[in-house]
């Protein structure tokens, strides 16, 4: 009787926990929470307190005094930190409940397809140790593709890239299950420190991890087009030469430069995912295309980079920031359909 009142009165989530963002989807009300992935944290004496999680979290990064870090307890898509990560965890289904009673909730978290047994284990442990009553787990590729609406269960070949903040995940799906994946550990962070790198060698600037990211939303492209010479923008840092405070104009030419590593580990990582596909599954793909989902696919004229390289045409999905999020939505509330995508006891 007590479970039962239990599973009433919870509410069960599904969990994008990624690099950069964690994105909650609850059952009956879609996408409720969408917020950064950081813990800022306090040190004092051997004494660990967690002050801020989140958006507020997020504020604080680089701005921080001594005595406090903010930190991003996942790298590549999986925790670096299991003890901050398990109070983030804790903190975004307690901001759902309202703090509420009776607050154990059945959990479906997204994974990196590349994640070993260990990694995967602290996942679903730290989901435990929150308050959930049962964890399951989906593998990310395939939760991007649910959510991006392909159709995986047909016989037909389907092919996904999930770039997220720390990895890229490339699959090519038939039938309900994956039958080439791989994981790229390239993904937002990495084109956000090769800005800095660039900055800082071409110009003797040193700019922050938030300047960065800044730069990447408005003036980031894939590729050097006919007018990127014309977009164009005021950056500050701090000068390596003299130490001084100091503003720079940098246009999207140099972003593209910038950028050309990252772009071309994704577009190579889709090309190898295709020479791996057996033959009657790239048919379809050439038919249907790439879908590109995650924070990354907002990236400028990076479908037009893998459309060069492999030769297939590419399409981004209507929402690809949600995209894996919903999926594991859907894959939540259709459990005993959805049994086979779904990992337990890793």
């Amino acid at each position: 009787m007590f479970n039962r009142l239990l599973g009433f009165l919870s509410t069960d989530m599904a969990i994008d926990l990624g690099t950069a963002n964690t994105l909650v989807y609850v059952t009956g009300k879609g996408v409720v929470l969408n917020e950064p992935s950081v813990v800022a944290v306090s040190n004092i004496g051997n004494r660990v307190e967690v002050l801020a999680v989140g958006n507020e979290a997020k504020r604080m990064l680089g701005r921080t005094p001594g005595h406090i870090r903010a930190i991003r307890p996942l790298r590549d898509g999986v925790i670096a930190d299991f003890e901050v990560a398990e109070e983030m965890i804790k903190y975004f289904i307690r901001k759902i409940h309202n703090r509420g009673l009776f607050t154990a909730p059945r959990i479906v978290i997204c994974v990196p397809y590349g994640a070993t047994a260990v990694e995967r284990r602290a996942i679903q442990e730290s989901a435990e140790g929150a308050g959930a009553r049962e964890v399951y787990l989906i593998e990310e590729p395939m939760a991007a593709a649910i959510g991006a609406g392909l159709p995986i269960s047909e016989p037909k070949g389907s092919i996904v890239v999930d770039i997220g903040g720390g990895t890229t995940e490339v699959a090519v799906i038939s039938l309900g299950g994956i039958v080439y994946a791989s994981s790229i550990r390239v993904g937002g962070d990495r084109m956000d420190d090769e800005i800095i790198s660039y900055i800082r060698k071409g110009f003797n600037l040193l700019i922050g991890e938030a300047t960065a990211e800044k730069i990447k939303q408005e003036i980031g492209s894939a590729v050097c087009t006919s007018s990127s010479k014309d977009v164009k923008m005021v950056i500050k840092g701090r000068s390596l030469i003299d130490g001084n405070p100091k503003d720079i104009e940098i246009t999207q030419k140099h972003i593209a430069e910038a950028l050309i590593e990252p772009v071309s580990a994704i577009a190579n990582g889709v090309k190898e995912a295709l020479e791996n596909t057996p033959p009657e599954l790239v048919a379809d793909i050439i038919d249907n295309g790439v879908m590109l989902t995650g924070g990354g696919a907002l990236l400028p004229n990076l479908d037009t980079v893998i459309t060069h390289i492999t030769g297939v045409s590419v399409k981004v999905a209507d929402d690809p920031l949600s995209c894996v999020v919903l999926g594991t939505g859907r894959a939540l509330a259709e459990t005993k359909r959805a049994g086979s995508v779904l990992l337990k006891n890793c």
